[in-house]
Order: structure tokens, then sequence, then C-alpha cells
């Protein structure tokens, strides 16, 4: 479902960005597709990935709400995955790419094909909420 639109996205880019740099992690690069999140970002020292996941998560789904769509929740899941710093350019335009990247592929799609590349098992029934 198509929920973050147009118009939000640059506000919620810069409430994601404010909230993670309150927890001392800095954000190279986000990008809000309709339905899904790309956060580029490092995870401070003293928070597991679930924590930080969290910390964007609960008050940005607040945020989003009260913009107006109150049915509004992000899935249980997510996916987190660790970048070398050689590759962190090339993160950086993928996920800058977004709108472009998903006019070829579908979010669903390109997870699967990712998790196949690397070789990643995965059930469908536990991957989308």
């Amino acid at each position: 479902m198509s929920l973050i639109t147009n118009a939000m996205r640059k506000d919620l880019h810069a409430y994601i960005i404010g909230t993670l740099s309150n927890i001392g992690s800095y954000v190279n690069e986000t990008y809000a597709n309709p339905d899904h999140i790309h956060v580029l970002c490092t995870l401070p020292r003293t928070i597991t990935i679930a924590e930080l996941i969290s910390k964007i998560k609960t008050p940005s789904s607040k945020w989003i709400k009260k913009q107006g769509i109150t049915n509004f929740s992000w899935q249980g899941g997510y996916g987190a995955f660790s970048v070398s710093s050689s590759k962190v350019r090339v993160v950086e335009r993928y996920i800058q790419n977004q709108q472009q990247h998903h006019k070829k592929i579908s979010f669903k799609d390109e997870l699967r094909d990712f998790f196949n590349e690397y070789n990643i098992d995965f059930d469908e029934r536990y991957v989308w909420d």
C-alpha cells in the first residue's frame, strides 16, 4: 500500500534525520518510497540494530499519523545490512535513485533478488506483513 506521499517525503526525511541525530547516528542518505524506506546511517555503539529501528519507526509513525494518515503503521519486520566504507557512495547513489529504480523493479522483487544473490534463506510467509 502506498501511504508515503511526495508531499510529505522531504519533511519525513528531515524528521528521521533529526530523530537519528538526537541519538548520535549520522545519516548519510535516506529516501521514503511510497511503501518502504531506505536509511543509510551509522549505528551508535550504545544501541542495538533493533533499538535503532524502533527509534526510527515509533516516532516517525506518530509523525505520519499527525500528517493525516491515521491508518499508518510500519510493518513489523525490517531489513538491516552493513555496508563497507568502500561501498558507502554506491549505496548513497542507490538510495538517491529510488524513484527511478522502482519504476523498473518492485520492492518485493528486488528484495527477493537480493536474498537469492547473497544466498539468504527466507520464507515468503514471514517477509511481508
